[in-house]
């Protein structure tokens, strides 16, 4: 890592994910034998964390989690992944950030996120990691804390000259106050719907167009589009178009925050746009086509 390059906070949730396999994800009031379930740690912005640090650049994280087993849990894997939380904070009650993913025969999966500590993360999180954020970091967001925080930390890094980075999932509109602080956002078909306002097909051409409408609010507009790769248009007006890298999908679970974190962490070391937006698809088509690791139970 450059002695150059800008930390990159990732300030956001923390969640013990609980995966379970089956041959399909159940329909409502339908219960389904699945073939194995697994811990992991999660959380967008635990994983975006993670991701960072794995592509080489200082990864930090502002996070939240409770005095519980599944907070020390994630607390050993940040360490183990070398990130640096000394700003995590430890709530001596309440309960961890937890979910549940079910993942079907084809690698799709659903998800339900039970927030806990996360929803405690506020200003004085903020004011407590002070020093991250003078240094003009990145710093990358996401919908899992209240739109309240992350308004306090993206006006803690631009005041610094920080470059902000959300990742607006799950969908949720931004507030106005949020919104005006943002200089990139990224966001699949789904959420880019939500925020574009009309419907968006999960094709390239259709991730342009609704980059093109986003671009409008945000400097930065990225719109991901599954296998069919990613789209971005800046508000002066530039546009690139990155098809998918063709690979063998094995899950599709975590692949936006591997996107994120190799952005981010590409943008750290100093890389152009269209360079990190490349980089950031080829992690994703990494993640994609990796054997997940083998059950435990």
């Amino acid at each position: 890592m450059s002695e150059s390059a800008r930390t990159v906070i990732v300030f956001g949730s923390l969640h013990y994910d609980v995966i379970v396999r089956g041959p399909a994800r159940p329909r409502k009031g339908e219960t389904i034998t699945g073939q194995s379930w697994q811990p992991k740690c999660g959380g967008k912005g635990g994983n975006q964390a993670v991701a960072v640090s794995h592509a080489g650049a200082h990864s930090a994280m502002v996070g939240a989690v409770a005095e519980d087993d599944f907070g020390r849990t994630l607390l050993h894997n940040l360490d183990q992944q070398g990130v640096d939380r000394r700003f995590v904070r430890v709530l001596p009650g309440g309960s961890t950030g937890m979910s549940v993913a079910i993942f079907d025969g084809e690698g799709d999966y659903g998800a339900v996120i039970v927030s806990g500590a996360n929803l405690t993360l506020s200003e004085k999180d903020v004011q407590a990691a002070a020093e991250l954020f003078a240094s003009g970091p990145i710093l990358v967001l996401q919908n899992e804390v209240p739109d309240s925080a992350n308004v306090a930390a993206a006006s803690a890094a631009k005041h610094s000259g920080g470059l902000v980075i959300l990742n607006a999932a799950p969908a949720r509109m931004p507030s106005e106050a949020l919104t005006a602080k943002v200089d990139i956002i990224v966001v699949n078909a789904i959420e880019a719907e939500l925020l574009a306002g009309v419907p968006v097909v999960e094709s390239l051409e259709g991730a342009l167009a609704a980059a093109r409408i986003l671009s409008r609010s945000y400097p930065t507009a990225v719109v991901t589009a599954g296998g069919e790769g990613v789209a971005c248009v800046t508000a002066a007006g530039e546009e690139i178009a990155i098809p998918a890298i063709p690979v063998k999908l094995v899950s599709t679970h975590g692949a936006g925050d591997a996107f994120i974190g190799m952005l981010a962490a590409s943008l750290a070391r100093g890389s152009a746009l269209a360079e990190a937006l490349a980089n950031a698809n080829r992690a994703a088509a990494e993640l994609v086509s990796r054997p997940a690791p083998e059950p435990t139970v």
